[in-house]
Parts: structure tokens; C-alpha cells; sequence
């Protein structure tokens, strides 16, 4: 079981690098001398649990259409596009969508296909679409080195070679990426193979294996969507939205429902829980299923995190995911806390069960062999300190500079640390990595699959093994970065090379570029 917020919060180190950054904190305010010449005010703790009906059914984002070429190349088209949403009926938002006007459907391939995705900008800004999770050359990556200009069309083109998973993707431009998303554009791409199918897991899109996009938002009075509050980690909103559903409930007629959640959020982190304390049955995670199910009190996702969850319902019964985060599940100390969305509680979504459900079996003792990579195969390691100004290792991101080289089909141990008092993530393209330790501890259940996103506590040192095969580029790099993407657009990423053995990177290489 996952400790709970008493356990976790006794263990928050308090290096005496951070003690004048606390003391700032408790006085009244990093956060508040930060933004105080902006004139923008951290808010405070949020609480919406019982406050409304759910009482809108949930928004399923469709199944994106496709067609298999004669080269068998299975091919999908998006479209980023402006428009409005009526989050509140009859109020009319303006928002960003992929073939819509708020999110995109939902892009399913098959390990071993070969997938074109036809990428058009119909917006009058330039734009980038990211395959957060997916393995694949740099140059298909999409960030923000492969910018499409408006009414311009990109049409990256890779094979699937990774296990089943629930991915996403959406905009990656340097300096906007927090507010591309936040106006809408994201989706889901769900990968699918023959293990995975043969565990008879809940299978049927939309009815017992249901896609959760949660995002935050801020609401004006009368229903329009309006920008949220800042704080330290980016911009909160008040309310939590779903598939972009206010207040939204989902009709279940089977007795195990799959729900894949995914923190779509720019800077909110979450503590999915039920309303009925019953055990949140995780069973995968970022890059895909674990070795076994695992019970857990809650379920914590940063942004860009995912959690494939199943729900076992009751004839007639109701349910509501609720997100009840604490500043010891955040691992923030208190006053961080309340600035910055570690306090806050929110009813999510409804479930509702049918007076009579299909019956199911439970979810098989052994979901997934993962074959641990072996340490004395590591080859360099890199050290990356999250700083309290946005940036990495003490520089911000630069675009014509590459941070790190790294020697294809190789082993990496990345050591990552947020020294500081405040919150920040971890994301790096390209690969699924294994944590090895935290704090030099086994990492707990939810952190043993495969990952390519962590909430960095404070005060706190991940231990990170990768290994980036088959793709070398010297010419274009990929990224890692903070994912509360204010903190990424404030230049808190770097770049890295993938090589041939004994190359170099074509741009500028920094200090760090042992490979």
C-alpha cells in the first residue's frame, strides 16, 4: 500500500541548501515575490467535493479514422484548429482542437504497424504536435525543433515498437506549450499488442475501457472559461474538467470498467482516489502494464502522467473518482502547499452502474513481464539539478545548444534531484525509463513500471535507468524537461544527442556531452 500523507510527509528531507528558500516560503512568500511585479496572486486551497451534481454525461473523444496505404503504413490526419466550446450550455468558449474544437480523437495502433499521422496547422500561429511516451526517430518527435507553420502540413512517420500503453500527444513550441494546451490541444493514442489482448482486460473503447483526460480550469459566473490563478507550478484553475465535461458522470453496464487516466493539466498535480476509500486497483502506468496489479490508498499523476485503473462495480451502484491531495502526498511542506494545488480536493468523475452488469473475471495475477535492465551495463551517468529558477543543471534551455550526448543502444543511469523546496517533474523523450531507486529506496508500486514522467518531491533524488536504442540522429536532438509546462516555457529543459559510437552532436554541445 502506498504510505499515507503522514507516513510520506515525515520523510521530506530538509537539506541546508533549501532552509533560507523555506524561510522565504513560510514568511510569506517566494511564490508572492516572484509575481508581485506582475500583480498576479497565488491562490489559495480548493475544495469542491459535494458541491455540484454530477449531472453531464462524459464527452467520449472519438476514435480517430484511418486508412492502411498499399505499403501497409496505417495513416491518421489532424487538424489543429480554432473554434468554441460550450463547456456551460448555451456559453460559448474560445478553444483549440484537433479535428474539433476542444481535444482530438483518440489515435489506436497496433505494435508492429507502421503509422504516418498527416499533421496540418489550420491555426494562425505556428504549432507542433508531440507523441508524449512514443519511441521514435528525433526528427518524428515533435518538439520544438519540428514547428509546422500555419496552414503547413508535417507528416512524421515511424513503426510501433514499445508494449501496450495509454500515451498522448499534443503541442510542444518553445515559450508556449503551457498555453497551446491549455486552450485545448491534446489527445490520446492508445498502443495495443498480442499480450495485452490475451489478458481479457476491458477491451471496448468507450464502454468498459474509458478514456479520462483531467484537466483544470477557471470558470467566469456565467459559465465561460476564463484563465486560472498562478501560482509557483503554473496556472490552477478551480475546477476540474474531464474529456471536456463539467460535472460529468459515465454509464457503466459491466462489472469491471477500465478507466485510463491521464493528467492533461499544465501544472496540477492529483491524488485520484474513491469516494468510498475502496482500493484504487492500479494495473499500468506511463510506458505500459505492470507485473501485477497493485492496490493502492490513491494514485498520484503530475502533468503528463498516466494511470490505467480498474473499478469493480455493484449492481446500481455509484461511485465518485475524487482527487483529495495533501501537502504529505505532495511532499510539500504546508504553506508550498497551499499555493500551489497540494492542498486541494476535487469530486472528478461519477461512475454509474446499470441495475444489471455483464459479469467479469478479475484482472489476471500477471499482467506483463518487464525485464530489469542490469546496472553494471550502465555505461555514463548523468547528474540533473531541478533549480527554483527554471532551470537545469544552473542553464535554461537554449535551442542551438545540446546539453548531453548519448551513444545509441547503450545504458544510462540519470540521477535527478529537485534540491529545493517548491515542485517540479521530470520528462524525457523518446524512451520508457525504470526508476531504481528514490532516495536511495526501492521505489513503491506506482513508480516500478515503465515511465517517462515523474513529480520530483522536494528535497528528493530519483534514480533513473534508460537505455535509448535504435534511433541515432547527430543532427537533431531530443528533449527533457520539467513538465508543469509554465516551468518548461520559463527554459526549464535541455537538449540531448542520440549518436553512433564515437560521433559527435552537429550543434553546439555544452559541458555535459560525455558519451
Amino acid at each position: 500500500m502506498v504510505p499515507d500523507a503522514r507516513t510520506r510527509g515525515a520523510r521530506i528531507r530538509r537539506p541546508k541548501a533549501t532552509l533560507a528558500t523555506l524561510s522565504t516560503l513560510a514568511a510569506g512568500g517566494l511564490v508572492a515575490l516572484a509575481f508581485a511585479g506582475c500583480g498576479i496572486v497565488a491562490p489559495g486551497p480548493v475544495d469542491t467535493i459535494g458541491d455540484t451534481p454530477f449531472d453531464t454525461p462524459l464527452a467520449i473523444p472519438p476514435l480517430a479514422e484511418s486508412h492502411v496505404d498499399a505499403d501497409g503504413t496505417r495513416v491518421f490526419s489532424l487538424e489543429a484548429q480554432s473554434g468554441t466550446t460550450e463547456f456551460t450550455p448555451g456559453v460559448a468558449s474560445e478553444t483549440w482542437g484537433f479535428n474539433g474544437s476542444y481535444l482530438g480523437p483518440t489515435l489506436v495502433a497496433d505494435r508492429g504497424e507502421r503509422v504516418r499521422v498527416e499533421v496540418t496547422d489550420s491555426l494562425d500561429e505556428p504549432t507542433t504536435v508531440h507523441w508524449h511516451g512514443m519511441h521514435l526517430p528525433a526528427e518524428m518527435d515533435g518538439g520544438p525543433h519540428q514547428m509546422v507553420a500555419p496552414h503547413e502540413t508535417w507528416s512524421p512517420e515511424w513503426p510501433i515498437d514499445q508494449p501496450a500503453a495509454t500515451l498522448w500527444y499534443h503541442p510542444h513550441p518553445h515559450g508556449e506549450t503551457e498555453s497551446h494546451v491549455a486552450m485545448g490541444l491534446a489527445g490520446m493514442f492508445l498502443l495495443h499488442d498480442e499480450q495485452e489482448r490475451s489478458l481479457g482486460l476491458p477491451a471496448e473503447y468507450g464502454v468498459d475501457d474509458v478514456p479520462v483526460i483531467v484537466q483544470d480550469a477557471g470558470f467566469s459566473a456565467d459559465g465561460r472559461r476564463e484563465d486560472a490563478q498562478r501560482g509557483y507550478a503554473g496556472g490552477l484553475g478551480d475546477e476540474l474538467i474531464v474529456n471536456g465535461t463539467r460535472h460529468p458522470y459515465v454509464d457503466v453496464a459491466d462489472e469491471l470498467v477500465r478507466l485510463r487516466l491521464l493528467n492533461a493539466s499544465t501544472a496540477r498535480s492529483y491524488a485520484f482516489s474513491w469516494s468510498d476509500e475502496r482500493p484504487i486497483e492500479l494495473i499500468g502506468t506511463d510506458g505500459g502494464l505492470l507485473e501485477a496489479p497493485a492496490e493502492l490508498d490513491h494514485v498520484r499523476l503530475s502533468p503528463g502522467e498516466r494511470a490505467e485503473v480498474l473499478v469493480r462495480m455493484t449492481p446500481g451502484e455509484r461511485v465518485m473518482l475524487q482527487s483529495r491531495m495533501t501537502p504529505g502526498i505532495a511532499g510539500l511542506e504546508p504553506v508550498v502547499a497551499s499555493m500551489n494545488g497540494g492542498s486541494d480536493a476535487f469530486d472528478v468523475l461519477e461512475v454509474r452502474a446499470a441495475d444489471e452488469l455483464a459479469p467479469a473475471a478479475s484482472a489476471p495475477a500477471t499482467l506483463a513481464e518487464i525485464d530489469d535492465f542490469d546496472p553494471t551495463d550502465v555505461v555514463t551517468t548523468r547528474h540533473f539539478d531541478l533549480g527554483d529558477s527554471f532551470e537545469i543543471n544552473g542553464e535554461a534551455m537554449d535551442m542551438g545548444r545540446i546539453d548531453e550526448t548519448v551513444t545509441v543502444d547503450t545504458l544510462e543511469r540519470w540521477v535527478v534531484e529537485n534540491s529545493n523546496a517548491v515542485p517540479h517533474s521530470f520528462h524525457v523523450h523518446d524512451v520508457q525509463f525504470r526508476v531504481a531507486s528514490v532516495d536511495g529506496q526501492a521505489p513503491p508500486p506506482e513508480l516500478a513500471g515503465w515511465k517517462d514522467t515523474i513529480f520530483a518531491e522536494p528535497e528528493t533524488e530519483y534514480e533513473l535507468l534508460m537505455r535509448f536504442d535504435d534511433y541515432a540522429d547527430a543532427d537533431t536532438p531530443y528533449m527533457y524537461h520539467c513538465h508543469l509546462l509554465w516551468h518548461e516555457d520559463q527554459g526549464m529543459m535541455g537538449q540531448f544527442a542520440v549518436v553512433e559510437p564515437g560521433q559527435r552532436a552537429t550543434m553546439t554541445e555544452g559541458t555535459h556531452h560525455e558519451h
